[in-house]
């Protein structure tokens, strides 16, 4: 039989737990305002647009236009028939093709970073006098490791594809990596595919991909 002492005991627990899961909650709402609460890291801004684009960060979105800041977790996107042009620290170009989705997830300037390519198509371009950062662009096809180079990525010919014109890409997809060199490009017919043996492109397929760029 439970005794006055008992009942104290146990009311002293549930009010240790109720205290418990109340001091998590507290913390958990400081944590998460603290980390909205932190500039937003400035990692470039727009070179040149050619119909519509915005940006969006934390739910709010913003229209972009020329000069306009570019920002680390930026989800840019660009409306139809529409080519932004983005610059990042002081030597990387990046150029969206019509109803593209990308977001800077992680970059520090001058130094790489990891960019998610969510949909459309994209030209990243960086001078051959510079040197080469680490960065690395994530899709639902795969992951392209990518140094001092200018390639290609996105629809082409119905299938995802890796264009490089300069330098060499990285691309793996399915457990399998190639090494894309200039003049060559892979394809990954569908997400989960393996991609193909790097080989040269045609011209018209290049014109054709960069157009949808440029």
């Amino acid at each position: 039989m439970l005794n006055e002492s008992d009942d104290i005991c146990r009311d002293d627990l549930a009010d240790r737990r109720s205290f418990i899961r109340l001091t998590v909650a507290v913390l958990a709402t400081i944590l998460t305002r603290a980390s909205e609460a932190q500039p937003a890291e400035h990692v470039g801004s727009v070179a040149d647009l050619k119909g519509q684009a915005f940006a969006e960060r934390q739910s709010v979105r913003r229209e972009l236009g020329r000069a306009a800041p570019l920002f680390v977790r930026d989800l840019v996107g660009t409306g139809a028939d529409s080519r932004l042009t983005m610059r990042l620290g002081r030597d990387t170009t990046l150029k969206l093709g019509e109803r593209a989705r990308l977001t800077i997830d992680r970059y520090l300037v001058d130094a790489g970073g990891e960019i998610v390519l969510e949909s459309g198509p994209m030209l990243l371009e960086r001078p051959a006098r510079s040197g080469p950062i680490p960065v690395q662009i994530r899709s639902g096809f795969g992951l392209i490791a990518v140094r001092g180079t200018r390639f290609f990525a996105g629809p082409s010919n119905n299938v995802f594809g890796v264009f490089v014109e300069r330098g060499s890409v990285t691309v793996s997809a399915a457990g399998h990596r190639v090494i894309v060199r200039p003049g060559q490009g892979t394809d990954i017919s569908h997400p989960g595919a393996a991609p193909t043996t790097p080989a040269p492109w045609r011209e018209p397929r290049i014109r054709a991909a960069l157009a949808s760029v440029l």
